[in-house]
C-alpha cells in the first residue's frame, strides 16, 4: 500500500524586517550579516497571528487540495517550539477550526527545529499502519530571538501542512531515517522567553554532524545517490548551512535540485516549519516521477529524513491552494525595527 501526502499547504506572514534595519539599531555590520548568514530578510507575524492561526490558514490550504471531509482526519498533530500556550494544546483549536470531528487523536510535538517532520513522521506511520485513513502533521513556530543576538537576525514565522493517506497520493513515503544524539547546542529552559545557543557549537558538532549522519544513513537504506534526486532540501537556520551539507552530500547546489526548496535568505529561519515549508515549495512544482530528498534537525539534537516520489496525482490537485513561492515573493509589507519589537513584545506600553 502506497502512504504518503494527498495535500500540502502552507502560510507564511506577509510582515518583513530587512537585516539592515536590525544591524541599524545594534551598530552591527549587515553585509558582515549577510555574508556570514547568507540572509537578506526575514518573516515577522502578525500581533494576532501565532503558531495556532499559522497552522489552521496552511491546514484549509492542504486541505483544498486533499479534497477530503476533515472529519475523516484521524489525528492532528502540530511540531513546534513557539505554542502559544505551556499547558493547552494548539492542536485541539486547530483540529476544531478545520472541521474534525471529536474523534480525533491530537498531540503537540517538540523537539526544537525538527519537531514539524516529528508530526509528519507519526501521521505518516499511523496511516501506513492502517490505525486511520488519514492524518495531518504539520510545522509550525513563531520562532524568538533576543534583542541583539545572532538569533534575531534569522529567527521567523511560517507553517507547511501535510495530510497523510493511502488513496490518490501525490507524493509517496517511501523511506524514512531518524538519527540523534545527546548534543545541546541550543536550549530554552522553563519561563525563559528567549532561548540560547552555544554559538559556533551548533555548527559542527551539532548541525553537520546530525544532518549528515541521517542524511548518510537514509542513501544508504534507499540504495541511492544525490543525482537521482530532481529536489532536496535541508533544514535552513540560515542561507549557508544547508547548502554546506547539500554540497558535502553531493547535490549540485548552484541548480534547482537545491535552490528550489531553499527559502531562508528571503523568509528567515522559521525552526520547525524550516524544512517543511521548503518541501511545500518543490511540491509547488515538482513533476510525476520526480523524487525529492528531505532532511530536517533539531538542536539537542536529532534530524528525520524522507524520500518521496512524485506521482500523476499531483497535477490534478497542485492548482487548488496558494503556492509558497508566491507568498514569499510578493505583496511584502516592510516594517521598521520599532514596529518589529512592538509586534513581537519585544516593547511593552505601560497600562
Amino acid at each position: 500500500m502506497a502512504v504518503g501526502i494527498i495535500g500540502w499547504g502552507s502560510y507564511l506572514p506577509r510582515n518583513r524586517i530587512k537585516l539592515e534595519e536590525i544591524a541599524a539599531v545594534w551598530g552591527a555590520d549587515a553585509p558582515s550579516y549577510k555574508k556570514g548568514l547568507l540572509l537578506y530578510e526575514k518573516s515577522v507575524p502578525a500581533p494576532d497571528q501565532d503558531v495556532i492561526t499559522l497552522s489552521v490558514e496552511a491546514s484549509r490550504k492542504a486541505l483544498k487540495r486533499a479534497g477530503i471531509d476533515p472529519r475523516k482526519i484521524g489525528a492532528v498533530y502540530i511540531g513546534s517550539e513557539s505554542h502559544p500556550y505551556a499547558v493547552k494544546p494548539s492542536g485541539t483549536t486547530v483540529a476544531e477550526a478545520i472541521g474534525c470531528s471529536n474523534d480525533v487523536h491530537c498531540a503537540d510535538f517538540e523537539f526544537a527545529c525538527k519537531a514539524g517532520s516529528e508530526a509528519m513522521y507519526v501521521a505518516h506511520s499511523h496511516v501506513k499502519a492502517g490505525e486511520m485513513p488519514y492524518a495531518l502533521g504539520i510545522g509550525a513556530d513563531t520562532s524568538q530571538g533576543a534583542p541583539g543576538d545572532a538569533l534575531e537576525y534569522s529567527a521567523s514565522a511560517g507553517a507547511a501542512a501535510f495530510i497523510m493517506g493511502a488513496e490518490n497520493v501525490v507524493a509517496t513515503i517511501d523511506y524514512s531515517h531518524s538519527w540523534m544524539s545527546d548534543t545541546p547546542d541550543f536550549w530554552r529552559r522553563e519561563y525563559e522567553h528567549y532561548p540560547q545557543h552555544a554559538g559556533r557549537f551548533t555548527g559542527e558538532p551539532a548541525y553537520f554532524r546530525t544532518t549528515m549522519g541521517c542524511a548518510n544513513a537514509l542513501l544508504e537504506k534507499c540504495g541511492m545517490k544525490p543525482e537521482d534526486f530532481a529536489y532536496c532540501v535541508f533544514h535552513q537556520p540560515n542561507g549557508k548551512f544547508p547548502q554546506r551539507a547539500a554540497k558535502k552530500l553531493g547535490f549540485d547546489i548552484n541548480s534547482e535540485q537545491f535552490t528550489t526548496g531553499w527559502l531562508t535568505p528571503w523568509l528567515g529561519n522559521t525552526y520547525s516549519g524550516s524544512s517543511p515549508i521548503g518541501l511545500t515549495a518543490i511540491l509547488d512544482v515538482a513533476k510525476p516521477g520526480d523524487k525529492i530528498f528531505m532532511v530536517s534537525y533539531g538542536s539537542g539534537a536529532g534530524s528525520d529524513g524522507f524520500v518521496f516520489t512524485v506521482t500523476d496525482e499531483i497535477d490534478k490537485i497542485r492548482d487548488k491552494a496558494d503556492f509558497t513561492r508566491p507568498q514569499l515573493d510578493e505583496n511584502k509589507h516592510y516594517l521598521t525595527y520599532g514596529q518589529y519589537t512592538k509586534f513581537r513584545g519585544k516593547i511593552l506600553r505601560n497600562s
